[in-house]
């Protein structure tokens, strides 16, 4: 365990100490104001029929929730095994008194951590749209939940494209080629007849899920999926350190 905190410990201080955070920080606030902003005018439009808060729009409604998140989370994750193997410092780290498996975790939830620091800021938004109507917690709550799982899977994903070379725009490649295939299975459910294989697609369906949680919708299977999944990126990732190790 103490090695899991020192590689935790190291990895989040990397990030906040990084230029790099800040500009992806940056991005991701303006990025995410300006859609919010969007959404906000829409609704204001007599013509949208007041149905909806911007919120419920806000919790993964738009192409650009999923492209944010397509996008940063590769440049959060690609350098985190891929320029320890290019700089020979994972020898070091290899030899040190940590496991595989607790130089993975320290790392993953150093960005996850990161990550739901990103989102913080965004909770500005539940304020701004309380000062003007009452605001309904249970689908902000679950929205959250549902953005902090997909982050999971996400980050999961791209720390295995990570350790998979020592380039960091290669691992930030293999990384956004991953999600992609993740996101787009909620297009291949509508070019499917099988009724069996529709249903699996409909479960790992990551804008259903968003859906979901935006409207309140708290499914327990959703959360299986997103911890049974990012176990196995993580097991994936511990399996190619290893086979590295013995190089």
């Amino acid at each position: 365990m103490s090695g899991l905190l020192a590689v935790f410990n190291r990895e989040l201080r990397a990030y906040f100490y990084s230029p790099m955070a800040y500009v992806i920080l940056t991005f991701f606030l303006i990025v995410n104001g300006w859609v919010f902003s969007l959404i906000v005018s829409h609704l204001n439009d007599p013509r949208a029929g007041g149905l909806a808060t911007p919120l419920k729009f806000f919790f993964g409604e738009t192409i650009f929730f999923w492209l944010v998140l397509l996008f940063i989370t590769p440049v959060l994750t690609m350098r985190l095994i891929s320029e320890e193997l290019r700089s020979g410092s994972i020898e070091a780290l290899m030899t040190a008194p940590v496991s595989e498996a607790q130089v993975v975790l320290g790392k993953y939830f150093a960005a996850l951590g990161f990550y739901i620091f990103l989102w913080l800021p965004t909770l500005a938004y539940v304020v701004i749209v309380g000062r003007s109507s009452e605001v309904d917690w249970g689908p902000i709550i679950s929205g959250y939940i549902g953005i902090v799982g997909i982050g999971a899977v996400f980050i999961a994903a791209g720390i295995f494209a990570s350790a998979t070379t020592k380039s960091q725009i290669v691992a930030a490649l293999i990384s956004f080629a991953i999600l992609i295939l993740l996101w787009a299975i909620a297009f291949i459910d509508s070019l499917v007849t099988n009724e069996t294989v529709k249903n699996i697609l409909a479960y790992i369906d990551l804008m259903t899920h968003m859906s979901e949680f935006g409207k309140g919708v708290v499914d327990t299977r959703r959360l299986v999926y997103y911890v049974t999944t990012s176990a196995l990126f993580l097991f994936l990732t511990s399996r190619s350190l290893e086979a590295k190790k013995w190089r």
